[in-house]
C-alpha cells in the first residue's frame, strides 16, 4: 500500500503502573497546518467539508503509516491501539472486509500486540459485536475508547466485553476535583475488576492526578505528565524512575490516610460495644450526651430482631442532642448486606464480630455513611449508622 504523505501517525505512550515502563502506544493521526505546525487531524476527519469516503481512505492511509513503522519497532513486547471509530463499522458493508487484518499480515506483525480502539459514536450493537468477535477471532484485544462520554456506554460494555477501557480524558479530569465523578470512576474500575477488564487513565498531567489515578485502581496511565504523542518511539523504561518515585508517594500518603481511618474506626468500635453492652438494660437516652458521639461519626442506631424486623425507633444523634424517630419501626432490613452476613457469620461460629456495610449515601442527611451491625443479645441486633470521610 502506498502511504500518502497528507496524514501521519505520532504515538504517545501508555504505561503500566506495576512496571512502570512503557507497554505501548496509541497511535494518533496528525498534519500540518498554515504554518508548518504539527496539529492533530481531528478536525479533518469531523469536517462537514470531507465525504466519508475520504475519511475512511485518509484513516487507511494513517494506519498504514502507523503500523509499518510499529512493525520496525525493537521492542517485540509493546503493543499498539488503533483507534476505529465506531461511525466506519456503522458504514461498513461486508464484515469480512477488515483492511487492518490484510495490513497486520501484508507487515507481518503478531496480531496480539494489536488493540482496535473504539471510539464513542452511536453503532448498531448487533454489528458491533460481530466485528469485535471477527477481530477477536484473529487475535486481536478491544478497547473502549472515550468510556464515560456520550450514550449508551454501558450497552457497549454488554455488547463486546471489551478487554481494556479507557476512561474518558474529561470524565477523568473531572473525577480528579472529587464529586459524583470520581464515584463513577470508581464504579467503573470495580466494573474492570469484576469482569477482567483492563483500565487505562487517560489525560493523566500531574503528579496528583496520577495519584488519584492509582486510588482508583488503574493499572495503566496515559497523559502529558510523561509525554506528548511523539513521532517516534521512545525506550521502555524511560519513566521507570519516576513511575518508582510516584508509587512511594501514593504507598506514603495512603498509609498514613489509612492509619488515621484506621485508629477512627477502632474509636468507634469501641464506643458501640459500649453501647451494645449499656443497651442490655433499660437505658436513658440523655446520659448517652456525656460520651463522645460527637468525635465518633455516630448519627444514629437503631435494633432489630432476628428477622430483620426494626423493633425500635431510630435514635438520632444531632448537634449534641439525642432524639427518637418512629417511623421505621415495622420495617424490614433483612435484605440489607450488613444484616445476613452479621447471621451468616454466626451460624459459621464468627460471633461478637462487628459486620461493616459499603459506602453509601444517607438519604435523610445527605452524607457519606456506613453502617455497623452488631449481635445485641439472641434476640436483638444494634445497628449503628456513622459518617465516613472520603
Amino acid at each position: 500500500m502506498q502511504a500518502k504523505t497528507s496524514l501521519f501517525p505520532y504515538f504517545q505512550p501508555i504505561i503500566s503502573v506495576a512496571s512502570g515502563k512503557i507497554v505501548g502506544y496509541e497511535a494518533l493521526a496528525r498534519q500540518y497546518d498554515g504554518k508548518g505546525k504539527v496539529v492533530p487531524a481531528g478536525a479533518l476527519f469531523s469536517s462537514a467539508d470531507v465525504d466519508a469516503k475520504t475519511r475512511i481512505e485518509l484513516d487507511r492511509q494513517v494506519r498504514w503509516q502507523a503500523l509499518e513503522k510499529f512493525s520496525a519497532l525493537a521492542d517485540t513486547q509493546s503493543y499498539l491501539a488503533l483507534n476505529i471509530s465506531a461511525a466506519w463499522i456503522e458504514n461498513l458493508r461486508q464484515l469480512n472486509t477488515l483492511p487492518t487484518l490484510r495490513m497486520l499480515d501484508e507487515l507481518n506483525i503478531d496480531r496480539r500486540r494489536i488493540i482496535v480502539e473504539i471510539s464513542n459514536a452511536h453503532v448498531d450493537p448487533h454489528k458491533l459485536k460481530q466485528i469485535v468477535q471477527r477481530y477477536r477471532k484473529h487475535g486481536l484485544s478491544v478497547a473502549i475508547g472515550d468510556f464515560g462520554a456520550g450514550s449508551s456506554q454501558l450497552e457497549r460494555v454488554i455488547a463486546i466485553q471489551p478487554d481494556i477501557i479507557k476512561i474518558d480524558m474529561r470524565l477523568f479530569k473531572l473525577a480528579t476535583k472529587g464529586g459524583i465523578a470520581g464515584d463513577i470512576i470508581h464504579m467503573i474500575s470495580r466494573l474492570g475488576k469484576r469482569t477482567g477488564c483492563r483500565i487505562i487513565c487517560e489525560g493523566v498531567e500531574s503528579d496528583e492526578a496520577f495519584l488519584f489515578s492509582l486510588n482508583c485502581g488503574a493499572q495503566f496511565m496515559q497523559g502529558f505528565l510523561f509525554a506528548k504523542a511523539e513521532a517516534n518511539f521512545q525506550p521502555a523504561e524511560l519513566y521507570e524512575q519516576h513511575i518508582a518515585s510516584l508509587r512511594n508517594k501514593f504507598l506514603k500518603n495512603t498509609m498514613a490516610k489509612v492509619q488515621k481511618k484506621v485508629n477512627a474506626i477502632n474509636t468507634t468500635k469501641t464506643l458501640i460495644y459500649k453501647l451494645a453492652e449499656t443497651l442490655q438494660d433499660d437505658f436513658n437516652l440523655n446520659e448517652l450526651v456525656s460520651w463522645s458521639f460527637t468525635d465518633s461519626g455516630v448519627i444514629r442506631f437503631y435494633l432489630c430482631n432476628n428477622q430483620g424486623d426494626q423493633i425500635s425507633p431510630d435514635f438520632n444523634f444531632k448537634e449534641n442532642q439525642w432524639y427518637t424517630d418512629p417511623r421505621k419501626i415495622g420495617f424490614n432490613w433483612s435484605w440489607r448486606p450488613y444484616f445476613f452476613q452479621l447471621l451468616a457469620l454466626e451460624n459459621c461460629g464468627d460471633r461478637g464480630r462487628i459486620v461493616t456495610s459499603e459506602r453509601y449515601m444517607d438519604f435523610e442527611t445527605s452524607l457519606l455513611c456506613k453502617t455497623l451491625s452488631l449481635r445485641l443479645d439472641s434476640e436483638r441486633i444494634l445497628l449503628v449508622d456513622t459518617v465516613v470521610g472520603d
